[in-house]
């Protein structure tokens, strides 16, 4: 059977089917989060597997923004990899890579009202795109306010996750918090899983990055 489709069970864990595509979308993302937490370059290309294998899976599921978001994460994985490999010279670290740093009062100010007004929009086509092209989507969008908050936001904060800005973490948990809830109730449980993990991850990603931050002070005093 194919390893991309979602009936391709691996194993069974406690009467739940975990399918190839699952668990290795799962792998490789907790490895992309972990290493993305720690400000590590390699975080990028396995993310790329990561947002591939997501594709498949979330177009089986009926989370179509979910399915179009790893589209424009396979992008930005190239371009996160390498703006923090080519920094310019005011803004390398001690590894020669891209510098964390934070965002300006306008950025938070614009990321708040693009990603309301973007949930709104997206989530109103998500809802009707069964309808406007139903040979491609045969069922209604499971949940497309919600989908689409995870799908808006999540592309927000990537341009400031490739800029390393520190408040791209915040971000980041409040999607994970919202993608934990929906895979559940899609019952995509591995993945539910995952993001409850990611939830952990960015808080401790917070953390790690400031720290980061307040040694470019150290060094200079």
């Amino acid at each position: 059977m194919d390893f991309f489709h979602i009936d391709n069970i691996l194993f069974t864990l406690w009467g739940y089917e975990v399918s190839y595509l699952e668990f290795f979308g799962m792998l490789s993302g907790i490895i992309a989060v972990v290493l993305s937490s720690l400000a590590n370059v390699w975080s990028w290309p396995i993310g790329i597997i990561n947002v591939t294998l997501s594709f498949f899976l979330f177009f089986q599921v009926q989370l179509y923004p979910d399915m179009f978001l790893q589209v424009f994460f396979f992008i930005t994985n190239v371009m996160g990899w390498w703006r923090w490999t080519h920094p310019k010279p005011h803004e390398e670290d001690r590894k020669h890579e891209l510098r964390v740093s934070f965002m300006n009062r306008k950025d938070v100010i614009l990321v708040t009202v693009f990603g309301l007004a973007g949930t709104f929009l997206l989530g109103l086509f998500a809802k009707n795109l069964h309808d406007i092209f139903p040979t491609v989507f045969t069922k209604p969008s499971a949940a497309p306010y919600l989908d689409s908050f995870i799908t808006v936001m999540s592309i927000i904060t990537t341009f400031y996750m490739i800029q390393k800005k520190i408040e791209c973490w915040v971000i980041w948990l409040l999607v994970d918090i919202v993608a934990t809830y929906l895979y559940f109730v899609r019952d995509i449980k591995l993945y539910g899983l995952l993001y409850l993990a990611f939830c952990f991850i960015a808080a401790f990603a917070l953390w790690n990055w400031i720290r980061e931050y307040r040694s470019y002070q150290k060094t200079t005093a």
